[in-house]
């Protein structure tokens, strides 16, 4: 999950998001759909990975796959 801002609330039961151009879903959404923001506690903060350069170019270094799927005709991994 993301954090996103409320742009206007139009009734107690709906309000409409502030989100970026490339997501394809609409900005009206329910209350019930969203959550107040928590901030993360120190050990649920998650590292990102390590960059390496690799012939002129940025790579990441992972240890192994975890999980392959397809996601909307994309092919996502899950990495350790």
């Amino acid at each position: 999950m993301r954090l996103y801002k409320i742009k206007k609330i139009l009734s107690e039961n709906v309000v409409e998001l502030k989100l970026p151009i490339s997501m394809k879903i609409h900005l009206v959404i329910n209350v019930s759909r969203i959550k107040m923001y928590q901030k993360q506690i120190e050990e649920q903060k998650k590292i990102p990975p390590f960059l390496i350069e690799i012939n002129g170019e940025k790579e990441y270094k992972f240890e192994k796959i975890l999980n392959k799927r397809d996601v909307r005709g994309k092919t996502k991994y899950s990495v350790k």
